[in-house]
């Protein structure tokens, strides 16, 4: 995906996202939403998601989401995640986040993973610190 994935307008610019696969849907006002085909190359050893996958994947939806606060931010860096996991996802991974409390420059997320049947997955809360052009 380019800086600016052109059918949706999200300033994406991840190369870890695009290895990946994701897919970007939404960015705005604090919010983020993205998804995931998953491949065998994302599978654990019992075809379902790799723990690693998830976590990625939460990464990449709550710094969107952290990013989304402040137009003039040029990215969100990861200070903490926690994930609980609730369920297996052995096809497409459905991500949202959005951000609960914001100072200056630190943002906290909360993050859900649905599996292909539209339950829920995975839980995360994380904080991250928006990164300036100028820093």
């Amino acid at each position: 995906m380019s800086e600016k994935d052109n059918s949706s307008g999200i300033d994406f610019n991840i190369p870890f996202a695009e290895h990946l696969g994701v897919i970007a849907h939404r960015q705005k006002n604090g919010e983020a939403e993205i998804s995931l085909q998953l491949k065998p190359e994302h599978l654990n050893s019992w075809g379902a998601a790799h723990g690693g996958v998830i976590l990625g994947v939460f990464d990449i939806v709550m710094g969107l989401s952290a990013k989304s606060i402040d137009v003039e931010a040029s990215g969100a860096i990861t200070i903490e995640l926690k994930t609980n996991f609730l369920q297996t996802v052995t096809d497409a991974i459905n991500a949202r986040a959005r951000a609960t409390r914001s100072g200056r420059t630190l943002i906290f997320v909360e993050g859900e993973i649905f599996n292909e049947d539209g339950h829920l997955a995975a839980k995360a809360s994380g904080t991250f610190k928006l990164k300036y052009a100028r820093e």
